[in-house]
Formats: C-alpha cells, structure tokens, sequence
C-alpha cells in the first residue's frame, strides 16, 4: 500500500535521482522551502526508510482563457479572463523503483487531491507544463491534452471527477 503524506525535515531525500537533475535537485534544495512559503505542497511516497521514492507538488494558479479549447471556454462566463486551475507542478520518482508504476501512482494521488480541494476552492482544472517529450506523452496517456502555443497541458475537472 502507497500513502503519501507532506513532505517534511524527517524525511530522506538527499539521494533521490529521477534522470532528471532539475527535478532531483529540486526536492533536495528547494522544496522544503517553497512548503515553507506556501509556495506549493509537497507530497511524498517513502520507502521502509524514509527515504523519498517519489513526489509531486501542487499550488493554486490561473491560466488565460484564450489558452483553453474552445469547446469549454464558451460554457464559462466572458468576464473571466483568467481560470482558476491547480497546478501540478512536478512529479518525479526514484529511478530506483523502475517496476513500481509510481508515476501514476503519484499523478492518481495528485488528481484525487486535486478534485477535493476544488469542491472547497474554484479550479476548473489541473495544469501541467511537462518537461521534456517522455513527460508529455505520460500526461496525454493519461487523457491530458495539449494547450497550443503554451507547452502546458489541461485537465478538465470534470474530466477528473469521473475518475473518482
């Protein structure tokens, strides 16, 4: 079984490597401080150690209406310009734990979070801006879709609703 929790000074995370430095080195530096800020939250999956296999960050946000497809800007009122999305920020596992589908565990982690703080505060949706082409092609097998002209990608709550 697979709990996460906040990330906080007694967890391990000083050897976390996922491939990519940025991500790596974000959880070991930064993260702990922008929790501080309330910059984001931090969530995290721990081995038997503590040590971190995995994490993802969520924060509030807001993306330009013109951004969004069409066919879900015209149901919304013209007076906002900018929506209220949740903003997945990152999301990285351990490459130590190459067989423990954690990614999705992770983002299903994230969604479900996601979903029922939405019912408490307005978000129409959950925002990724993936980092490279392996990443995107993650978010889109899991129903995310392309934002043009943004690199950001879109997940409808309602779409997400329906998973939970």
């Amino acid at each position: 079984m697979y709990l996460t929790e906040l990330l906080n000074s007694d967890h391990i995370k000083e050897h976390f490597d996922c491939g990519q430095p940025l991500l790596s080195r974000y959880l070991q530096k930064q993260a702990k401080q922008d929790v501080k800020r309330q910059l984001a939250a931090c969530f995290v999956i721990l081995n038997d150690h503590n040590e971190v296999k995995g994490y993802y960050t969520l924060s509030n946000s807001g993306i330009e209406r013109d951004l969004i497809p069409a066919e879900i800007s015209k149901k919304l009122p013209p007076s906002y310009k900018n929506l209220p999305v949740t903003l997945l920020g990152r999301l990285a596992r351990d490459l130590k734990y190459p067989n423990e589908r954690l990614g999705e565990l992770l983002l299903l982690d994230a969604l479900k979070r996601s979903y029922f703080a939405s019912v408490s505060i307005g978000s129409m949706a959950v925002v990724v801006d993936p980092i490279d082409d392996a990443t995107r092609n993650f978010y889109l097998k899991y129903g995310f879709i392309d934002l043009p002209d943004s690199g950001k990608m879109f997940l409808s709550m309602k779409t997400v609703a329906n998973l939970f």
